[in-house]
């Protein structure tokens, strides 16, 4: 449980903020804007997201480094000795690895569209 909570928790943390950056900067990219008007009023919370992104971008990068820290530091740490349990124990390290790879990078694309996007591409 502990060794999956904190990937899982970064996980969310990191889409929450492609829900207040991303989407919309890609939406109205495509030229729907009246999606994204309609996903707004269907979902008023997305502006709130959008209004705390600084604190937002913050917490999350903190759990993700967090996260990727207990990984970092479980990686050494002994399986136990029965075969089946060991295969479960490696498999569990390196699926905990890989969603905090995932983590990240949906992390990087939203702080892309949130801070970077519009100084670089207009």
């Amino acid at each position: 449980m502990r060794d999956t909570l904190a990937p899982t928790l970064s996980l969310f943390a990191s889409a929450s903020t492609l829900l207040c950056c991303a989407l919309p900067a890609l939406l109205v990219t495509l030229g729907l804007g009246a999606s994204l008007a309609g996903l707004v009023s269907a979902a008023p919370w997305l502006v709130a997201l959008s209004k705390y992104k600084i604190w937002l971008f913050a917490g999350s990068g903190l759990m993700l480094l967090f996260a990727g820290w207990m990984t970092w530091k479980a990686r050494s740490l002994p399986c136990p000795v029965d075969p089946a349990a060991a295969r479960a124990c490696r498999r569990l390290r390196a699926f905990s690895a890989g969603v905090i790879g995932i983590s990240a990078a949906i992390w990087a694309v939203g702080f892309f569209f949130a801070f970077l996007a519009a100084d670089l591409l207009l």
